[in-house]
């Protein structure tokens, strides 16, 4: 098995996007639902986390900007880290993530190694 992390992007920027506090409470039961699947079958490593909207952004040249880092009005929102035989199973589980049913949201799917 590989290891592979789930980086979960979403506008955190836009406030109507942003989810009511009832919506919220439903995206938690359906996110614990999933990742509890994914816990039962075995395939839940170690890690990940939801990240808080407060950050820095460092560059090169010593550059820095206050908060995270937004392309396209999405920003790394949270983590986990899963374990797959290949891509195409990660992005199996990938695919039931209840953060692609917002708008403006994606998962990236990036293998854990060495280079």
């Amino acid at each position: 098995m590989n290891e592979y992390v789930l980086i979960f992007r979403m506008d955190i920027l836009t406030e109507a996007l942003q989810p009511t506090e009832l919506q919220m409470k439903e995206y938690l039961k359906e996110w614990k639902a999933w990742t509890g699947e994914i816990a039962e079958a075995g395939k839940l490593a170690g890690g990940g986390n939801h990240l808080l909207r407060e950050g820095r952004t460092l560059r090169s040249n010593e550059q820095s900007s206050e908060g995270p880092y937004v392309s396209n009005n999405e920003s790394v929102a949270g983590y986990i880290i899963v374990l797959a035989k290949d891509m195409n199973e990660a992005t199996k589980l990938a695919k039931k993530c209840p953060i692609l049913r917002g708008e403006g949201t994606s998962v990236e799917i990036r293998q854990v190694g060495n280079p």
